[in-house]
């Protein structure tokens, strides 16, 4: 799987919203290997995105498409300032993935020096992860080549993932946390939408 992260402050939400909501009815068609895309705004209007394609030469194929670029000049018109973008195809999913039933989701953006012992944290025994924290529904795991990683947690509700923060884990756990997150950044999205072939 590939992934690539969009985000930017934009204040003008709903001029966003509209180029956005172009891509699936216009683009999504003839964009080969599209797997679907979490959206959101944060509280203070940063915007972010996750898109997901089958592979990096998908992804490739379909931001050379006339069509794509043109999208993409308007997309990137409706922020407020410069937009990053975030590549990544070292990519480990928790659970399928996410859901486009999440009711709130949550980015993080961090960085670590052993990508390996970060992939194995994500994928250790979902089972365990399931029976103390069932409000989540999914994630995806997505590092780049200087260890900065992006992960995206669905959530049911955020009521019940603030709840889910408070769950005594085990020590062994809350150190392999402690030490994956020291620097993180966590970006809310109390109002998530999605779009899917």
């Amino acid at each position: 799987m590939f992934i690539q992260i969009i985000e930017g402050r934009c204040t003008r939400r709903q001029e966003l919203r509209a180029v956005l909501d172009r891509w699936p009815v216009e683009l999504a068609p003839g964009a080969d290997g599209w797997l679907g895309g979490t959206y959101g705004f944060t509280d203070d209007d940063l915007f972010v995105a996750v898109v997901r394609f089958e592979d990096r030469d998908a992804a490739t194929r379909n931001s050379q498409r006339p069509e794509q670029g043109a999208w993409a000049e308007a997309m990137v018109a409706a922020f407020d300032g410069p937009v990053e973008f975030h590549d990544s195809d070292d990519v480990t999913l928790l659970f399928d993935g996410g859901s486009d039933d999440a009711g709130f989701v949550q980015v993080i953006r961090g960085h670590v020096d052993d990508p390996g012992r970060l992939r194995t944290l994500i994928a250790s025994d979902p089972a365990e992860l399931h029976r103390m924290r069932p409000e989540i529904i999914g994630a995806s795991l997505a590092i780049e080549p200087d260890g900065s990683f992006t992960e995206t947690v669905a959530f049911t509700d955020e009521a019940s993932s603030r709840r889910g923060e408070q769950a005594e884990l085990p020590e062994d756990v809350r150190a392999e946390l402690a030490w994956a997150l020291q620097g993180a950044t966590f970006h809310d999205l109390h109002e998530p939408w999605f779009s899917s072939p």
